[in-house]
């Protein structure tokens, strides 16, 4: 159901980007398919992914079960609950969750 690379390098970010353009606004990434460099903020790879997308105006989703990182990291919960205020970059269970929020957003 994921298939697709994972995503463990800035560059990763931007090749999927590269592919976005082509049309998308929004990019739904599962969860499995990020380092997990992405979840441990001390690595700075989530900041710079994210930061990528804002630059090129897309919307970044991460779909998918996170809940293992967020027990881990009070830093990560913070930076979920942040983003899902926003609209740039949300962090949702599932692809139904996803649809929700951008019906609220249209």
């Amino acid at each position: 159901m994921y298939d697709g690379p994972r995503i463990a390098t800035t560059n990763d970010a931007l090749d999927l980007i590269g592919a976005a353009f082509l049309g998308a606004e929004v990019v739904a990434v599962p969860a499995d398919r990020l380092s997990d460099d992405f979840f441990a903020l001390g690595t700075r790879f989530a900041g710079e992914v994210m930061q990528k997308f804002v630059n090129y105006r897309l919307r970044l989703a991460v779909v998918g079960d996170i809940s293992r990182q967020l027990a881990d990291s009070a830093a990560l919960r913070a930076l979920v609950h942040e983003s899902n205020r926003a609209d740039h970059v949300w962090f949702v269970p599932d692809l139904a969750t996803l649809d929700a929020k951008l019906a609220g957003v249209a």
